[in-house]
């Protein structure tokens, strides 16, 4: 069993409405020693549930900021990394790592927040929600479920990453990433999924998506099922490259 891995180096840049780019650099040596400390941390466990080979995107750009969409606040009750609050669907561990573009470096105590739809599309106020902070390696996982198709977008999860450990503090990027929808397609036939009445939006028709990944950014989650059985279960894995040193909010 392999999980493919990639890199989104993403970060955000001073101002809301304007940002200035920053050079691309090549990170292939400290993105492969992250890499390698992740699997050395979990082992070949299938029970931790996590095989990293070397990230093949080395190249930290700056990607464009997405508007937030469906948000809800979020007080201390949704911090959490276990977020599925009793919705049903196919299990996902969506590990998110996040590094730090002008120094290559993972950053410890970076607030993500994610939320997402459940099986069917729909938002919750408090399901599918919820925030940690990164731990000493740069990585938070979140328990959830693979989201549903939502209504008139492709399938995604949304992201926000604060420059601290709280969520007071400033956020220095906003995102969203998506699947392939050949993922989408095959758990969109499974049970729960299939009662999903949202009209299927593939993701070269989704203007987000194209926004997302434009520039020679790669905002697809890449996914791979835990076992031989996939409805055991996903990973999701993805890692979000950001400049501290500027926000966005």
């Amino acid at each position: 069993m392999r999980f493919v891995t990639s890199v989104i180096c993403t970060a955000a840049l001073a101002g809301i409405a304007s940002a200035v780019p920053l050079e691309g650099r090549d990170c292939s040596a400290q993105i492969a020693a992250f890499n390698l400390a992740r699997r050395s941390a979990r082992g070949v466990d299938v029970s931790k549930r996590s095989i990293y080979p070397t990230m093949p995107n080395q190249l930290c750009v700056l990607a464009p900021e997405i508007d937030r969409e469906d948000y809800v606040q979020m007080n201390s009750a949704l911090v959490r990394q276990d977020i599925t609050e009793g919705q049903p669907g196919i299990f996902m561990l969506l590990d998110v790592g996040v590094i730090d573009i002008t120094t290559c470096q993972p950053i410890e105590g970076a607030m993500v927040e994610v939320w997402h739809p459940n099986n069917v599309g729909d938002y919750g106020e408090t399901f599918l929600r919820g925030a940690f902070p990164t731990s000493s390696n740069g990585i938070v996982e979140f328990t959830t479920i693979f989201p549903g198709q939502p209504a008139d977008r492709a399938n995604h999860i949304n992201l926000a990453v604060h420059v601290g450990d709280s969520m007071s503090t400033g956020i220095s990027h906003n995102g969203q990433v998506f699947f392939t929808d050949k993922w989408t397609k095959f758990v969109g036939m499974s049970e729960g999924y299939s009662d999903n009445t949202n009209a299927k939006v593939m993701n070269a028709d989704d203007p987000i998506y194209t926004a997302a990944n434009s520039d020679g950014y790669n905002a697809v989650v890449d996914i791979e099922s835990i076992g031989d059985d996939w409805p055991e279960g996903v990973v999701g894995y993805i890692t979000v490259g950001i400049n501290p040193n500027h926000l966005v909010q």
